[in-house]
């Protein structure tokens, strides 16, 4: 998973300039079947965004979505846009966040009717309770010139069917008001996002600015000035929701690197630390190695000798490539950790008095490097060991 990126899609291209405003140092990125992306930076920030369009209607926009999850492995994929309110409560402006999905079209017809039988994705727990959070810090909304009521964050269901919805009255909004008489807004997209999101694994929220009413008022003037304003709303909601997202994966990254580098000094204490006193007798251990009287617990010998730590530095250098290959290194922090791994090599390599130390010390810049990489700091703390046990 790419720990500092989050697709953001939409369906129309008024939504999708909303959010494509807020972001900097955008670049195209093509998918070999032509879908385009562009992947920018929010600004201030070092949250990173992959934005695409997915036009109208449930079924593109889960090809979409699929899309990018399998070509960017997000922390999260976020779907933003305008959608029509169901009931009067929810003000023109004010943004919905999806606390789950009803694709409402499912059903059944019988003599005596349309019967209802939906399909229903819940928002991931973590998610809403961020964006809850968010929503009563009260921070995120844009300064509005001539409209003194800021917009409100508002949780519930919303209803994504296959056909615009722009009617109090007819057959279809007296259904819908019925049997989904708790979902606050209406669309055409949220489904099938959904859907992908649940069969990929990857976290999905719904953010929508309520742009009108579906009640017959939809392409009205009023309407076409209400849009850009409620697109304008949901962009700002979900970017502040990005950033968020990303934060606590750095902070979840550093935790784990943190409580990894623990346990590597714990089993580094216990290795030196138990030693085979029960001499002219017969001693029996579940241990990796022993060496000597030396007992290696849960870890392997330490390298040897300056050839044996080469050759595992040479390796780390491939899990090096696999990581930025994989989105999990940028590129700056990439080149600036190949450059510590090949400062450590060549000192590696010495028999010059010092050089294990300056070993050491490259090593721990470059540890410092991949902070955010678990596997990559876990990996490294047996090699500065063996370093350091050169000396």
């Amino acid at each position: 998973m790419s720990k500092d990126l989050v697709v953001i899609l939409t369906a129309l291209n008024l939504e999708y300039q909303s959010v494509r405003e807020r972001l900097v140092d955008l670049r195209l990125h093509l998918h070999k079947s032509g879908t385009r992306f562009e992947v920018g930076v929010v600004k201030g920030t070092s949250c990173r965004v992959a934005l695409g369009l997915t036009s109208k209607g449930n079924q593109s926009s889960a090809v979409i979505a699929e899309r990018a999850i399998q070509e960017f492995s997000p922390v999260a994929v976020l779907f933003v846009g305008v959608a029509g309110a169901l009931w009067d409560a929810t003000r023109l402006g004010d943004v919905v966040v999806a606390s789950h999905v009803y694709a409402y079209h499912g059903g059944t017809s019988e003599d005596d009717g349309l019967k209802a039988r939906p399909r229903v994705w819940e928002a991931p727990h973590g998610i809403s309770q961020l964006a809850s959070h968010l929503a009563r810090l009260d921070e995120w909304a844009d300064p509005t010139p001539g409209h003194e009521d800021r917009p409100q964050v508002r949780f519930g269901a919303v209803a994504a069917g296959e056909i615009v919805q722009n009617s109090r009255i007819s057959a279809e909004a007296k259904w819908i008001r019925q049997h989904y008489n708790d979902a606050l807004a209406i669309e055409m997209e949220a489904a099938g996002v959904a859907q992908a999101g649940h069969l990929s694994g990857a976290p999905v929220a719904i953010v929508r600015g309520i742009s009108d009413r579906a009640d017959g008022t939809k392409n009205s003037s009023d309407d076409r000035n209400w849009q850009p304003r409620a697109a304008a709303n949901a962009a700002a909601f979900a970017v502040r929701l990005a950033v968020e997202l990303v934060n606590e994966q750095g902070e979840s990254a550093m935790q784990s690197a943190m409580a990894q580098g623990d346990r590597d000094r714990s089993v580094e204490r216990f290795d030196r630390g138990v030693i085979n006193t029960a001499h002219n007798s017969t001693v029996g251990i579940m241990a990796s190695s022993v060496t000597g009287s030396s007992v290696h617990m849960g870890t392997a010998p330490k390298a040897s000798g300056p050839t044996d730590l080469v050759t595992e530095l040479n390796g780390f250098r491939d899990q090096l490539r696999w990581h930025r290959a994989e989105g999990v290194l940028d590129e700056d922090s990439y080149q600036a950790a190949l450059t510590d791994l090949e400062s450590s090599l060549r000192s590696a390599g010495e028999r010059a008095p010092g050089s294990s130390k300056q070993t050491v010390l490259a090593l721990k810049r470059l540890r410092g490097l991949v902070a955010e990489c678990p596997a990559l700091v876990a990996a490294l703390a047996p090699l500065v060991a063996a370093a350091g046990g050169l000396a």
